[in-house]
């Protein structure tokens, strides 16, 4: 459906202002089925990402400054995030022996066992979400995304 009729745009749209809108809307539809596949296990996506950076760091502790840094959303407040996921048990957080003022951050085994099951969900998901689209397309608009993401 085109974007028009999707936000019921009663006046014609200039192309720049389509594909804004459509990279939003279509952003926030993909969320919305994410955040469906996740309610069940009371996980943001801003916490989730954290969980799947930590695991990535393959069982080393991770200070502030590494998990914000790699945060999909950079604005996200990851003290904020760390103490929720410390409260559901997904994470330990201690002060690092050598610098006082660092804080480490690990996954706990409670945490690596619920990206365990979301792992297939989540592919899952992404697959059917990209069958939309040919490899050549898929490769079309991860090139077209990252140069639209230049802007600056």
């Amino acid at each position: 459906m085109k974007i028009e009729d999707e936000i019921k745009s009663t006046i014609p749209l200039d192309i720049s202002k389509k594909v804004i809108l459509n990279l939003l809307f279509t952003q926030n539809v993909i969320k919305e089925k994410f955040n469906e596949i996740r309610t069940p296990y009371d996980l943001s996506g801003e916490q989730y990402n954290v969980l799947r950076i930590l695991r990535g760091q393959k069982g080393k502790p991770a200070n502030m400054c590494v998990i914000q840094e790699r945060m999909v959303a950079k604005s996200s407040n990851t003290t904020r995030l760390i103490d929720k996921l410390l409260i559901k048990e997904l994470v330990t957080r201690k002060v690092c022996p050598e610098n006082r003022r660092k804080i480490e951050v690990l996954i706990t085994d409670k945490g690596l066992k619920m990206l365990d099951d979301l792992d297939p969900i989540t592919d899952e998901l992404e697959k059917t979400i990209a069958d939309n689209l040919n490899s050549e397309e898929l490769e079309q608009l991860n090139q077209l995304l990252e140069k639209l993401r230049t802007f600056n």
